[in-house]
């Protein structure tokens, strides 16, 4: 297993945030790892993420496990055999005086996790780059 955690604070309520996160439509104006995101935002439902980690392009079709209105959005991605690899993407929210505290945060599981380092070290860095540009373009709303 291998866990990934950033976090960022926005100076806008959890509402505002979560209204930019969760409008898909939005995404390839401002969002440089998730470019596109298609999908209906609720628990069971799957969603179709079309991603650009460094240079790489790829598409994944992750089950929505958690969607709390302005506090949590979680899904989880898996091959085939989840035990091979598996994928726990978080966004959570808490409110932090006037503004937001995003804590931004993926779990990788299962026997390929060790081979994988440098492509979840470019995750980490698409994940901050992902928390900047939201930042931006909630504060500048």
């Amino acid at each position: 297993m291998r866990v990934i955690r950033t976090e960022t604070e926005i100076e806008a309520p959890p509402a505002e945030v979560w209204a930019v996160l969760t409008d898909f439509a939005g995404y390839p104006s401002w969002n440089p790892f998730i470019v596109e995101a298609e999908g209906t935002l609720a628990t069971g439902e799957i969603l179709t993420l079309r991603m650009v980690s460094g240079e790489k392009p790829q598409t994944l079709t992750p089950e929505v496990l958690a969607m709390r209105e302005n506090e949590e959005l979680r899904w989880l991605a898996a091959l085939r055999w989840s035990w091979l690899f598996s994928a726990e993407h978080r966004f959570g929210l808490s409110p932090v005086g006037d503004g937001t505290r995003l804590v931004h945060s993926e779990v990788f599981r299962g026997l390929l996790v060790p081979l994988l380092g440098a492509t979840i070290d470019q995750a980490e860095r698409d994940f901050r780059a992902l928390n900047a540009a939201l930042k931006e373009r909630v504060e500048s709303n």
